[in-house]
């Protein structure tokens, strides 16, 4: 049987306590047996396992290679080039996380506190990290549950579990069972869970789970388990996968072809062999975009500085990308959407009118002390007394004679005020309650007989406006010594106070924002559907469907993922039905976000792409995340998804760019020293032009990007880089035969010269082709970064100039003349017009 469901004297023969609580003897037993009180965070990781992580990359493992055969292969500069890339990209990966790594190790702060408990008959102060199984808990206005507690004792106990359960407002609590098999943590009216806080009344419970036991320390777990693969790591595993297979099939076929050449036409010798092997190695290297990585994490610290500087806290430099790809963005309502914070909203009459008169004696009623000015207690009266000061308001209708206290039995309070030598008395409650008690109502400016069919549905329609209603009345009484709840009968309802847990300014606009950039938006909410249905609304979303906890429970994974595909509205989830929903989006193939700032948001915040949390959540909530907003507003989300895409644009453009033209070149190069009988190219040559025709590409991540690029979400796709490759690589290869055909011609014998003059070609091809490949529109209608721009001259007249330079010997370079140059260039110039004409062509047929 359920804790819920057994009496305070069972749950204590089971705990073998006793009405005294515990002894400092059992205490110590049950602290070896159970150990402490405490949430530790997951298994501390050390630098060197960190360290050896970023290693486990793929493409880092295929720089590594790379750099190895460009050593080999007589590239010395090329493999001490792709070193430097790869060390500053492990030392940066590094860097962050191992500062994510410590941020994780601080201890839990809703554990670090003390409470009372009962040991030997006596109420003791302790250390919460010392509570045990069949601990004897108090609970008071202000205090932090320390564990998992069934209830024994209660008055007019409420405690605010917004960040256990998303509830808006305070949940009653009771102490007497619940009869029932299974309960959602919502409906668990007898159990206080830990980490919450008691904002109203008192009780006493029984502990019955600590540490990881508690349904606190169960929603921490998640965050132990191994991490799943974000959206950005499978592209990059299957990226780097991608290139190791091209790069192994080119080495193979190349070697092979090379010598079945030199075979068939017996001139294969020990040193061609050498040669042939070399030079496939080369080619190889060639593929590889080896700058890739460093592009990557520029452009992402250059996202990560610009969101910083919006109040973003940016753990982890991937989760920018995928923040840009995101194509659902899932949000839990409180905190998030919402401020988290009941806030009176309107007060009317039954005439539906705001009326002054009706706060006016509704800010007398409460039950915080006015000449205190303490604005701590029931969060309505909290609300009701800050709105009523801030309106001037908050002077009381008379002198206060007597208060009678709220309980959830009748479900109402009142006090008596003394004003003009009479006496008042307002209560204040639950509508149907003060409907109940009275027996005339203000109507028109008249009191009349109450009807309280009208009544009722004036409270039912602002309720289902997503209102906490509270209905207000009062009547004239005689004087006496002292007052008590039977004086609350033939009142004269005034009118309706209504409290909501309000939008964040920002929220409406963020969330259309959302739909503009092509973002899906999904609400998970543990509150109950009427409230989640009237935040939706107010920021625009239109709920088709609302999806309750019990009906996720009925369904298996297959159900759930088609059904929470077209949801957009879920309402009474545990954490574990947001984590389940979030995993299986990801698993339907979407990019997911996930938003939230409370301790039932954790595990979803784990299983999405990428993790938001706000500043002002819980600790659990922000280690869990991978982005943090120090600033309420949410359009920072929006903006960070445009850097995001920004990022993705220009790292995309560099992979297209990169592999097309080395493809082609490669190719070019693989067939034709197959006819000829030296090779077209040497490897350190090779080399060369795949680092200078690389550096102006470093600066991409500083291009402009076109409007279009940032409307949709994008993502990678392997099978459209291999068909652009194979296109734009093919156009490549034709220039480039024809420059080997007429260089050919025109060179006679001169090796070196041929040489020399396919450098220039190969190189410059790769600079150039870069403004119209970076772009859909023409090339002079999206102008690119200035960097890009001034970077690109720079390496390409580092091309030009180098055979004329002392270092051509070094490369075996011959000058080429200036016929040579003219119609090198005029090659150039015909490639960059057919690219140009071309592309969009490509564009058309593949998207």
């Amino acid at each position: 049987m359920a804790y819920w469901a057994k009496k305070s004297d069972e749950l204590i023969r089971e705990f073998s306590s006793s009405e005294n609580g515990l002894d400092e003897k059992e205490v110590g037993e049950r602290l070896a047996k159970y150990g402490l009180n405490d949430i530790p965070v997951r298994k501390k990781k050390s630098a060197l396992s960190l360290l050896i992580s970023q290693m486990k990359d793929v493409l880092i493992i295929a720089l590594v290679i790379a750099s190895v055969i460009s050593l080999f292969t007589g590239g010395v500069s090329e493999a001490v080039a792709i070193l430097v890339i790869v060390v500053i990209n492990i030392s940066l990966g590094f860097i962050q996380e191992y500062k994510s790594e410590k941020s994780l190790q601080k201890l839990i702060k809703y554990i670090t506190y003390r409470t009372k408990v009962l040991r030997k008959g006596e109420v003791r102060e302790v250390d919460a990290k010392y509570i045990v199984p069949g601990d004897i808990v108090f609970l008071e206005t202000g205090d932090r549950v320390p564990a998992d507690l069934r209830l024994i004792e209660t008055d007019e106990l409420e405690i605010d579990e917004s960040i256990v359960t998303g509830e808006s407002y305070p949940a009653h609590k009771i102490s007497s069972p619940i009869m029932a098999k299974d309960l959602a943590p919502q409906k668990m009216e007898n159990i206080a869970f830990m980490g919450t806080l008691a904002v109203n009344g008192k009780g006493k419970g029984i502990v019955v789970s600590t540490a990881m036991g508690s349904t606190f320390g169960k929603v921490v777990g998640f965050l132990k388990t191994e991490e799943p693969e974000t959206n950005y790591q499978k592209n990059i595993r299957k990226f780097g996968s991608f290139l190791i297979k091209g790069i192994t099939i080119g080495i193979v076929f190349i070697f092979i072809v090379n010598v079945l050449t030199g075979f068939l036409s017996s001139s294969l010798t020990a040193e061609r062999i050498l040669d042939s092997a070399l030079f496939s190695l080369a080619l190889a290297v060639g593929i590889i975009p080896e700058s890739l990585p460093i592009i990557i994490t520029i452009g992402l610290s250059r996202g990560a500085t610009l969101m910083s500087k919006k109040g973003v806290i940016v753990k982890k430099l991937s989760s920018i990308e995928d923040l840009g790809n995101m194509d659902v963005f899932c949000s839990d309502k409180t905190g998030t959407l919402t401020e988290n914070k009941i806030t009176l909203i309107d007060y009317v009459d039954l005439d539906g009118n705001r009326n002054d008169d009706l706060l006016q004696l509704a800010s007398s009623c409460t039950s915080i002390v006015q000449a205190t000015r303490v604005v701590t207690g029931n969060p309505l009266d909290v609300a009701l007394m800050e709105y009523a000061e801030e309106k001037g308001m908050q002077s009381p209708v008379g002198e206060r004679v007597e208060l009678i206290p709220f309980d959830y039995s009748r479900r109402r309070m009142s006090v008596i005020v003394k004003r003009n030598d009479k006496h008042l008395l307002i209560c204040k409650g639950a509508p149907e309650s003060i409907i109940q008690a009275s027996s005339k109502m203000k109507a028109n400016g008249r009191i009349v007989q109450l009807d309280p069919v009208k009544a009722e549905e004036f409270s039912e329609k602002l309720f289902r406006k997503g209102f906490r209603v509270i209905s207000l009345a009062a009547k004239d009484v005689e004087k006496k010594p002292d007052y008590n709840k039977d004086e609350e009968n033939n009142l004269t309802l005034l009118g309706f106070l209504c409290f909501k847990d309000p939008l964040k300014p920002t929220a409406k606009e963020s969330i259309s924002q959302f739909r503009k950039l092509g973002v899906e938006v999904k609400i998970l909410t543990g509150d109950n559907p009427i409230v989640a249905r009237t935040i939706v609304e107010e920021v625009g979303i239109e709920a088709k469907e609302i999806l309750v906890g019990e009906d996720i429970d009925a369904m298996d994974d297959v159900q759930l993922e088609r059904t929470a595909e077209k949801a957009n509205v879920f309402a009474r989830l545990t954490p574990e039905h947001k984590a389940r929903i979030v995993s299986l989006l990801s698993k339907h193939g979407h990019v997911t976000g996930f938003l939230g700032d409370g301790v039932n948001d954790a595990p979803a915040l784990r299983y999405a792409d990428v993790g938001i949390s706000v500043d002002s959540g819980v600790d659990i909530a922000k280690e869990a995340a991978d982005i943090i907003l120090t600033q309420p507003s949410l359009d920072i989300i929006s903006a960070g998804i445009i850097e995001g895409r920004t990022t993705f644009s220009n790292t995309t453009k560099y992979i297209l760019n990169t592999i097309s033209a080395n493809v082609g070149n490669m190719a070019t190069l693989a067939i034709i020293s197959v006819m000829l009988n030296f090779l077209p190219m040497l490897p350190i040559q090779v080399l060369l032009t795949n680092l200078i025709s690389d550096g102006p590409l470093l600066s991409i991540s500083t291009d402009k990007v076109d409007e279009g690029e940032l409307t949709r979400p994008r993502n990678w796709n392997i099978k459209l880089i291999g068909r652009f490759a194979r296109f734009f690589g093919g156009i490549s290869s034709v220039f480039d035969f024809v420059t080997i055909s007429l260089t050919l011609i025109l060179v006679g014998s001169n090796i070196a010269l041929f040489r020399t003059c396919w450098f220039i070609e190969s190189t410059l091809s790769e600079i150039i082709v870069t403004f119209a490949i970076r772009t859909r529109m023409r090339f002079y209608k999206s102008m690119p970064s200035k960097i890009l721009l001034l970077s690109s001259v720079v390496f390409g007249l580092l091309t030009v100039l180098l055979p004329y330079s002392q270092l051509n010997a070094v490369f075996e370079f011959y000058p080429p003349t200036p016929f040579l140059l003219a119609l090198i260039f005029g090659i150039l110039l015909l490639y960059f017009i057919v690219v140009e004409t071309v592309k969009h062509f490509f564009h058309e047929k593949s998207f």
